[in-house]
């Protein structure tokens, strides 16, 4: 039996509408049939129809957000689709989906629905137009933008306004948990967060990103979450992101922003609602300076560290019991008057929550959890991070039958996705995999540079610099270096000043969408990135022909939540190497490969700079989670295969 023949003859089948007779070849431009498309939504469509699990690794170019979509609109089943951020949320909303939906010819319903804080807030619009404690000219011209814009959105999100996401502005006209007055609020029939909340409750096909739909099972733990609405499915792209969010929104967290947020509507309330009463403004202040007080306890310089390490901070301990008596204080003088408004009650109920939060975060460190901060130049935040979120995961899914689909480019080591599957305690999953239907053998060429010292010797940086600029010379820039640290990066961007070529590019200068604009658009640019540009970057054609990777990204054992975890594995008897250091840095590094052939024209070189590659066990772990690309240590080579495509 071929391949081929696994396909249903039935036409109506997922697989077949995804084949060259189909409605998306006929509707959709540039459409090309791919076979491990047509399998991955028939086993996509089988995971729905038995309401079972599927755990399904797509290389790249298979074209996996049809083979879900196609299986998912054809079900006739209430799906929320979770993707890993959300400009890809984005994408499948105003995209994807509507391009999908209309060459099958279905009239499923579908919405978008993101996290409060991507909603403009109507009642804290009104009451920042009132205020006049805006602190630039810049953050002025931002309000007016938005005053604008409310004035005829009908989504509230605030993507669709020409402001930048880190504006000062956004906290001031969005709402968050803590200062949401809820069904207390004069302009709830308004809210533009329950309208899609309403939208989503509605529809048929549900579009989210993991951060909501981790606050979701945060929120409610194993039962059905209010953020969302009940469905017969989750289908989960980019799901290798999972463990790491699920980790973060299962713990708990208390940052200095919380606190002065809450010192800020706390005196704004006052004002209008209880102006006679000057205590709860001293109060509030109170709480202000013991905060700024807190952050210069942990001393100067920024750090992220395991909480042990604060018992060198003398006037850490005190500082705490400070706020949190202020806290107490202004907890009591905003009972006395919490009656007056729907503000001042708010005020007063927050003021509880985070006095609690702040016993949590600042006392003793509960078992199986991890204890840690991480300050910067005038800001903090107190972690306490579950070690396991498994059985927390694992509950959240059997709550009722529900089909779970997992699938990204990189969930697997080697052929296996047992890390994944322990990380978040999924059983009984159906597993597959699916390789890259690119040509990899002869659209790609893997080089290691030869000679190239230990990572951990003084002289690496000055070495990897001199050997990319040899590589960056024969594929005329047109490369991504990708950095497994700050530091790594800012080094080899000073070394590469005035010996480059071509346009430098480099992250922290300019914000990612427009650095990833200006490298498309000038063709021979060289860009230097770190996280942030080793997934989720997709840059198709010759402007990126060759990509460029310092170390082996393995994580930081300095990190405080990354060194509990391995501490734990080494208690328990494990090995923290083999089962946690190892698979999370072949995943990563798969990301990294990713970045270079996106699509069925592209060529290019990638070069992998860490020589332990080649010298560690380890190594071949790697290279066999790798695509089957030819490999070389020779620069001749890549000097001939530049050549040869140019």
């Amino acid at each position: 039996m071929t391949s081929m023949d696994r396909i249903s003859p039935n036409p109506l089948e997922p697989a077949n509408l995804l084949g060259a007779n189909g409605p998306l070849a006929r509707h959709i431009r540039g459409f090309a049939p791919r076979f491990a498309q047509q399998e991955m939504a028939a086993a996509v469509a089988k995971a729905l129809a038995k309401r079972g699990v599927l755990i399904c690794e797509a290389g790249t170019g298979t074209g996996k957000t049809y083979a879900y979509l196609v299986p998912a609109l054809l079900s006739g089943q209430k799906i929320i689709i979770s993707t890993g951020t959300k400009n890809l949320q984005d994408q499948l909303f105003q995209r994807d989906l509507p391009l999908v939906r209309d060459a099958l010819g279905v009239g499923s319903r579908i919405a978008l629905l993101k996290g409060r804080s991507n909603y403009l807030c109507l009642h804290r619009l009104e009451i920042m137009t009132g205020d006049v404690r805006l602190h630039s000219r810049e953050a002025t011209f931002h309000l007016a933008r938005v005053q604008a814009w409310a004035k005829h959105t009908r989504s509230g999100d605030v993507a669709e306004v020409n402001v930048p996401e880190d504006a000062s502005i956004w906290p001031f006209v969005t709402s968050t948990v803590d200062n949401c007055l809820g069904q207390d609020c004069a302009r709830l029939s308004d809210c533009f967060l329950v309208q899609a909340r309403r939208a989503a409750q509605e529809s048929d096909l549900v579009i989210i990103n993991h951060y909501l739909l981790m606050a979701d099972i945060a929120l409610r733990g194993a039962e059905v979450g209010e953020l969302l609405p009940a469905a017969d499915a989750f289908i989960l792209d980019e799901a290798h992101q999972l463990p790491d969010i699920a980790t973060q929104f299962l713990g708990i967290s208390l940052s200095d922003r919380q606190l002065q947020e809450l010192v800020r509507d706390t005196i704004e309330e006052q004002v209008k609602e209880a102006p006679e009463m000057y205590q709860i403004r001293v109060a509030a202040e109170l709480v202000s300076m013991a905060v700024k007080d807190l952050r210069l306890a942990f001393g100067e310089e920024g750090r992220r560290a395991a909480w042990r390490e604060t018992a060198n901070c003398i006037e850490l301990a005190p500082a705490i019991t400070t706020v949190a008596k202020m806290l107490d204080s202004l907890a009591i003088f905003l009972g006395q008057v919490k009656e007056r408004g729907k503000g001042l009650d708010n005020c007063y109920r927050r003021t509880l929550d985070l006095k609690n939060c702040l016993d949590k975060v600042g006392g003793e460190t509960p078992q199986d959890h991890i204890h840690w901060f991480e300050t910067f130049k005038t800001h903090f935040t107190l972690h306490l991070t579950p070690l396991e979120i498994s059985q927390t995961f694992q509950a959240r899914m059997t709550v009722r039958p529900t089909a779970w689909v997992f699938t990204s480019a990189t969930l697997a080591v080697g052929k296996k996705f047992d890390h994944f599957t322990h990380r978040l305690g999924i059983q009984g999953a159906v597993e597959k995999r699916w390789e890259s239907p690119f040509d990899f053998k002869h659209q790609a060429l893997l080089y290691f540079p030869p000679d190239m010292p230990d990572p951990r010797e003084s002289n690496f940086g000055a070495v990897f610099v001199e050997q990319a600029l040899q590589v960056l010379d024969a594929s005329q820039g047109r490369a991504f270096l990708l950095f497994t640290s700050h530091r790594a990066l800012q080094e080899a961007a000073e070394r590469l000043t005035g010996r480059l070529s071509y346009p430098m590019l480099v992250q922290g200068t300019a914000p990612r969408a427009d650095l990833l604009d200006r490298f498309r658009s000038l063709g021979n640019a060289v860009l230097l990135g770190t996280s942030s540009f080793w997934e989720g970057v997709d840059v198709r054609g010759e402007a990126l022909s060759c990509v460029i990777i310092d170390k082996l990204p393995f994580a930081s054992p300095s990190d405080p939540v990354f060194e509990a975890r391995i501490d734990a594995l080494r208690r328990s008897g494990g090995n923290p190497f083999q089962e946690f250091q190892l698979p999370q840095a072949v995943i990563t590094l798969k990301q990294g490969v990713g970045r270079l052939i996106r699509d069925v024209t592209d060529r290019g070189v990638m070069v992998l700079c860490d020589p332990r590659l080649m010298t560690k066990s380890y190594g071949k772990v790697f290279l066999d989670s790798l695509p089957p690309m030819a490999r070389t240590n020779k620069l001749a080579v890549v000097q001939y295969f530049f050549s040869v495509g140019a």
